[in-house]
């Protein structure tokens, strides 16, 4: 019999992989770069050090700091194509929020509070819901905290649940995570705020009882602890192809101001769309929460409730992680609703066990994908980049021509034409910004925008041809620019080519 958990996981996978939601998965082109790093990667059985995509900075040093996912991808599209990409994707995701569920039970939230919240966390994540290495860092992070939160209260209060020395999975998570995604400095985030928990409770509990005695013992000795685990994690996450130099460039990346305030995801939320209203509503619920029980919450998890409303808010595509971890922390804290009748519904879930249903859930999806989507003589699956979204049909033409001169797109069309057409042709420029860096995006963006000095940028790079949205300025400048001639023409977009001069 399915738990409650097995249930949403179940549905979350299923609606992700059965239905349109497949091709909503693959709304962001940066998959196709990604693809296609992993199957160089599973080719030359190295990892890239220089960029081989580029037209514009050809030989320029490049870090696939997501190669592990890479060639997971990579090996799956092989495989599956992008079916077998969407499958990985809607696995994580359900996983993700199946977990959170019940991890809101096992804290003790009533069973309707956990659905409704839940319900909150996925919706606000919802804009999120895309194939790209960051769904592998809401896993790796909930894990994290987890194995934090978990030790923490078996340590302190006594409870039944993970003893300390689980916390030396978390090294070895790191030397996973840190191949996987940037992302792993957040579980240094997390382990610094149970660190410092620790300590708070060190210091400021009195000695006048044995139990008090015990508890400074207890948090004395986690603190310790902790301070050795993430010693360990820090030597850990040094073990990828660039060493040190990953954090460096990880944290140049994320502290350039340019970068940070020109890149959609990294802006703050517009609390005008619906899944950043949801966040909002959940925001609201932590405040209300907050304000009438903050003191039945340890200072770790009052730190960890103010990284989540700061990161969020700073950044929207922090809102997943933020999401699933206030929920986790306030569930407990809301009035039980009903409790006799979903105390027994309680009950019955965390007697279920096994996951039956999921695990064959997954060895039947991936086997449908394998088969092209197809069962029997119907087609269940049929992942592919959305034509009103991507410019499908100019890069058919292109790809009919067997062009290979540099071409210049949308950054956000980048990864789709790198999917499309590499090795044949490369691109001027895609979503790979901490590669391009600050000053190429900023002649980029001038062009794009056709303010002052437009056409430098095309000087500089010389691309053969121009793909554009059909409505773009810049689109609209090159119909009256001596030299580029129109080659493509369709709902979504034109493609130019550079004519070669007179003489």
């Amino acid at each position: 019999m399915p738990s409650t958990m097995d249930l949403i996981f179940l549905a979350l996978l299923l609606t992700l992989v059965f239905t349109p939601l497949s091709v909503r998965l693959l709304g962001d082109a940066g998959i196709g770069w990604h693809i296609r790093t992993g199957q160089q990667i599973l080719l030359t059985h190295a990892i890239p050090h220089v960029d081989p995509f580029s037209s514009s900075m050809p030989g320029k040093p490049w870090f696939a700091w997501e190669w592990l996912y890479d060639v997971i991808v990579g090996e799956l599209d092989a495989i599956a194509g992008l079916n077998g990409v969407v499958w990985l994707t809607a696995i994580v995701i359900g996983a993700v929020f199946a977990w959170t569920f019940h991890l809101l039970l096992a804290r003790r939230t009533n069973l309707l509070i956990a659905l409704v919240l839940l319900l909150l966390a996925s919706s606000a994540s919802m804009i999120h819901f895309l194939a790209r290495p960051h769904v592998v860092n809401w896993l790796f992070t909930l894990a994290w905290f987890w194995i934090l939160d978990a030790t923490e209260r078996s340590c302190l209060h006594r409870e039944a649940g993970l003893r300390s020395r689980w916390l030396w999975a978390l090294p070895v998570l790191m030397l996973v995570w840190v191949n996987l995604h940037g992302g792993f400095l957040l579980g240094f985030a997390l382990l610094g705020i149970y660190w410092l928990g620790s300590l708070w409770t060190w210091f400021n509990t009195n000695e006048n009882r044995i139990e008090q005695a015990l508890e400074k013992i207890a948090a004395g000795q986690r603190a310790w602890g902790l301070l050795w685990v993430g010693l360990a994690s820090a030597l850990a996450s040094l073990v990828n192809p660039y060493g040190w130099k990953l954090h460096a460039h990880v944290y140049a990346y994320l502290s350039n101001r340019f970068l940070m305030d020109h890149i959609e995801e990294f802006q703050s939320p517009n609390f005008h769309g619906v899944a950043q209203k949801c966040f909002l509503l959940l925001l609201l619920i932590t405040i209300g929460s907050l304000a009438t029980r903050v003191r039945e919450l340890r200072v770790s998890e009052v730190l960890t409730v103010l990284l989540a409303v700061y990161t969020a808010l700073y950044s929207s595509r922090n809102i997943p992680v933020s999401s699933v971890l206030l929920v986790i922390i306030v569930g407990p804290l809301l009035p039980e609703i009903s409790a006799g009748f979903f105390h027994r519904m309680s009950t019955v879930e965390s007697e279920l066990r096994g996951h039956l249903w999921p695990i064959v859930a997954v060895v039947a999806t991936l086997l449908v994908a394998i088969n092209h989507g197809r069962v029997g003589s119907g087609q269940w699956m049929d992942a592919h980049f959305d034509p009103a979204r991507m410019p499908v049909e100019a890069v058919n033409a292109l790809d009919h021509q067997k062009i290979d001169g540099p071409i210049l797109t949308p950054d956000y069309w980048g990864g789709y034409m790198i999917y499309r057409l590499y090795p044949r042709a490369r691109v001027a420029v895609d979503d790979r910004h901490d590669f391009y860096g600050a000053d190429f995006f900023k002649l980029y963006l001038r062009m794009m925008h056709v303010d002052f000095g437009w056409d430098e940028f095309l000087q500089r790079y010389k691309p053969q041809y121009v793909l554009l949205p059909r409505e773009s300025p810049l689109a609209n400048m090159l119909m009256k620019t001596a030299g580029w001639k129109v080659v493509h023409l369709d709902e979504i977009s034109m493609t130019f080519r550079r004519e070669a001069a007179r003489r």
